[in-house]
């Protein structure tokens, strides 16, 4: 028999859309579970199930080896790649490693890069800048932050404001300047960048961190990238880290420290996929240890989350645009803050493709009930 032309991949996610799209490009078949299945996962999905677990909670534990073994059905994929719902609870990853082979980091590399403590010890070592850590309450709050070890998306970082920090929730300390992330590829023993980004945040009353979206850079300054691919190495040497990962800096007065790393492809593939140089692919080969190919780009492209202000009880039919992805549905009820769709836009440069993403969410927003454009 001759090899399947376009084998399958299982993708398993919170959201499973992008890596679908992901697999696509590099033709592969995805077979994807997630919270959603919405429209364009459905449309992009060989075969699609939905995993049992919200937002809030997570991805549930206990079901989803058997949604994944229901979905491989017949099929025998060359792998399973996973995205966000899983750095919490890396155990889940070994539960589903003793039945698939797994195209990502091992649960014993998320909790290395992932536990706050472990990560702050690291950089130490290898004297990576990185803000201090602590998990009693400061006694100056204003220069902390709390977050949640394992969080993703933002909403979890809250200012400090003498609030104790709980159960799986730590400090860490605010430092001023400009976010900056590293998209990278790592083979457990070097690490080489793809291309760096900038995020935005969109705001809400209790989520001032949430995550509003992202734009690729056109360039970067040399020495500091040459400088984190120094560190990234350095981190997966130690950790042993494979595949598509991301860093986050911030780039301030006091030079970069690196705030975390996601160790899965995460928000930003979107806005560095390409159909010359499909990143899944590169991302199995990185995991193999073969040779990869890093993709070459032109002008910039900007990603961002439109979200509803208020709850919406029967979510509007919309004829979507084109430059969009992630719909709600038609009759979907919605609570205030929930994200609506994805946005995308490319222009020249990175601040242009940052307006006219924006842009487009603030003309999108007068279709859905109770926004104002």
């Amino acid at each position: 028999m001759s090899p399947d032309p376009n084998p399958a991949i299982l993708i398993a996610a919170i959201s499973g859309r992008s890596l679908a799209a992901a697999a696509r490009r590099a033709g592969f078949r995805p077979l994807v579970a997630d919270l959603f299945n919405d429209a364009d996962t459905l449309a992009l999905a060989d075969r699609a199930l939905k995993l049992s677990g919200s937002l809030q909670s997570g991805i549930e534990e206990e079901r989803i080896t058997g949604t994944l073994a229901e979905l491989a059905g017949g099929d025998r994929p060359v792998a399973l790649i996973y995205g966000s719902g899983f750095e919490r609870r890396p155990e889940m990853i070994e539960a589903i490693s003793r039945q698939f082979q797994i195209a990502g980091n091992t649960a014993q590399t998320i909790r290395l890069v992932k536990n706050p403590a472990g990560l702050a010890r690291l950089c130490s070592e290898l004297s990576i800048p990185h803000p201090d850590i602590r998990f009693d309450a400061p006694e100056h709050p204003q220069y902390w932050l709390t977050k949640l070890a394992g969080g993703a998306g933002g909403s979890h970082v809250k200012p400090a404001n003498g609030n104790a920090s709980g159960q799986e929730h730590y400090f860490q300390r605010f430092i001023p300047g400009r976010n900056l992330s590293a998209l990278f590829l790592a083979n457990r023993q070097e690490a080489h960048i793809v291309g760096f980004s900038r995020q935005w945040s969109s705001p809400s009353k209790h989520t001032p961190f949430r995550y509003g979206g992202a734009v690729r850079l056109r360039r970067y300054d040399k020495n500091k990238a040459a400088r984190i691919e120094e560190w990234l190495t350095a981190l997966t040497r130690r950790t042993g880290l494979a595949g598509l990962n991301s860093a986050d800096f911030i780039d301030g007065d006091a030079g970069l420290n690196l705030i975390e790393i996601n160790p899965r492809p995460g928000a930003t593939l979107d806005i560095f996929d390409s159909d010359q140089t499909p990143l899944l692919r590169e991302h199995l080969r990185a995991v193999m240890g073969s040779n990869i190919t890093l993709p070459a780009y032109k002008g910039s492209t900007a990603s961002a989350i439109a979200y509803t202000a208020k709850a919406i009880s029967a979510f509007p039919k919309i004829d979507w645009p084109a430059l969009t992805a992630d719909h709600q549905m038609s009759g979907t009820t919605l609570a205030a803050g929930d994200p609506v769709c994805t946005v995308f836009a490319t222009a020249p440069s990175a601040a242009a493709a940052m307006r006219a993403v924006k842009s487009r969410v603030k003309e999108l927003a007068v279709n859905w009930r109770g926004d104002s454009p």
